[in-house]
This record gives C-alpha cells, sequence and structure tokens, in this order.
C-alpha cells in the first residue's frame, strides 16, 4: 500500500467506524434501582420536618415559650394583675419537636410594657419564629365616677378605685384618695379617666397658701401667694405677702407649702 492508501483507510476509520456505547438500564439492574429509590426515600426522610408545616402542639410549645420568657422580663407589682398573652401563630410556619430546650431572645431595644415581639428558635434543626406578645397591667388607681370641669374642688364622692390597664392611663396615676380630696381640677376629666397628677393641683397659681418656716424646732406660719401650680410633694415658687420675698416650697397639703431655712 502506498501512502495515500493508507490515510485514506485511517480517514475512514476514524469517522465512518462507530465505537460501540456503553448502554445501563436501570431498569434490568435491580441493585441498581433499589439503591437509587431507597436514597431518594433517605433524603426526604431526613428533611421531613423542615417541610412539614407545624403542629398545633409545636405552636402551642412556641407560644408557652414566648410567654415564659416575658414573664420573666417585666416587673410583677405587689398589688394589680399582670396578664401576658401571646398572639395567635400561623399554622403555615415550619417548626419541628426541637431536641433541646427552645432558644427565646427579645431582639433590639423593646419597651417592656405594651407590645414586645421575641425570636423564639430551635438551632440545632435550624428554624426560628417571631412571636408577638401583649402585656397588660391592671394595677388599682384613682377614677373620676363623673365629669369633672376646670376649676372642680375634689370632694371623695367624685372618686372612685378601680383595676385600670396602665398602658392605657394618662400620666402618673394615684392609688390613694386621700391626696387628691381638696385639690382643684386643671384640665377637665371625663367620667371613667384615671386621675394623674397633671389634671390636678393642691396647690394653682395665684392662690393664697400657707407658708409653714421651720429651723432647729422652731415654726414660723405666715401667708403667701403661689406662683406657679403643682400637686403633692412638688416645689412650687411663692411669694411672702408681707416680704414681698419669693421662695420656693413644698407643698405638703391643700394650700400649703413647706420651707425649710
Amino acid at each position: 500500500m502506498n501512502e495515500i492508501t493508507t490515510y485514506r483507510m485511517m480517514f475512514y476509520k476514524r469517522n465512518f467506524i462507530k465505537k460501540p456505547i456503553l448502554r445501563i438500564s436501570i431498569a434490568s439492574n435491580d441493585w441498581l434501582y433499589s439503591f437509587f429509590v431507597g436514597f431518594i426515600g433517605i433524603f426526604l426522610i431526613s428533611f421531613s420536618p423542615i417541610i412539614n408545616a407545624a403542629t398545633e402542639n409545636q405552636l402551642e410549645e412556641i407560644r408557652s415559650a414566648a410567654e415564659i420568657f416575658v414573664q420573666g422580663q417585666v416587673e410583677k407589682p405587689s398589688t394589680g394583675i399582670l396578664d401576658i398573652k401571646a398572639a395567635a401563630l400561623d399554622s403555615r410556619i415550619r417548626a419541628t419537636d426541637c431536641p433541646t430546650p427552645l432558644q427565646v431572645t427579645a431582639p433590639g431595644r423593646q419597651s417592656r410594657s405594651g407590645n414586645i415581639t421575641v425570636l423564639v428558635e430551635c438551632e440545632e434543626d435550624g428554624w426560628r419564629v417571631y412571636v408577638p406578645v401583649k402585656t397588660k397591667l391592671m394595677m388599682p388607681l384613682v377614677v373620676a365616677v363623673r365629669p369633672l370641669n376646670r376649676g372642680t374642688i375634689i370632694s371623695e364622692d367624685d372618686l372612685h378605685i378601680e383595676l385600670t390597664d396602665v398602658n392605657l392611663s394618662r400620666g402618673s396615676g394615684f392609688s390613694s384618695t386621700e391626696k387628691l380630696i381638696g385639690s382643684r381640677i386643671k384640665r377637665s376629666v371625663r367620667h371613667g379617666d384615671t386621675i394623674s397628677s397633671n389634671d390636678i393641683c393642691l396647690v394653682c397659681r395665684n392662690d393664697e397658701v400657707i407658708i409653714k418656716a421651720t429651723q432647729s424646732g422652731l415654726s414660723i406660719i405666715t401667708k403667701g401667694t403661689a406662683l406657679n401650680d403643682g400637686a403633692l410633694g412638688e416645689q412650687v415658687k411663692v411669694k411672702n405677702n408681707k416680704s414681698n420675698r419669693i421662695i420656693d416650697g413644698t407643698i405638703t397639703n391643700v394650700g400649703e407649702v413647706s420651707v425649710n431655712f
């Protein structure tokens, strides 16, 4: 054979004679088919807790964990009722029966009164849920039993003590009626509203007051005029009617100011 003929034969074999292709049929190889199906089954079983939606028991466990956490964060008063309730959760959330106790935190800077959002998570199974929790602190506070207009002098019949949601009350309220009897309403109060220190003045501007000055057991009593409003225990400026001197005094009773020299 000459060189040209040899080249033609090599070209023919390379381009026209097909090499056998190895074909494996899963149907004809039972062991391979079984292995393939078994592997997929194990994979799905391993991840089925993540795929499935949370059960009612799992949702209740999440809510309970959130409520217990908030109970430890909010200080319960000696008197009153503290109600803590987690919001209902979407049944479509994904959760598992966590193999370890659920971890609960309060992300960010949040007030410990009113509504709090806490994070409940299971680190082992890799899921987390944000749970809104509502707190309601009911305290015995003084409320008005009838509308009290500006300028009204408060009497015992105007007041009543009842459990009130602190989050809905206006300002700082009073737990006793004794500190309010004889004070004057400076901002109208509706029936059922709590009475706060901003609503009343035990000493009001331009009122004539008694000034009690004490020093080393010696007491001096004189009259003066209040230059601003104030409630029990607050300081007000008072003008001595005899000397016209302006002094700072502490309100100790209706129309009474105490000064220490």
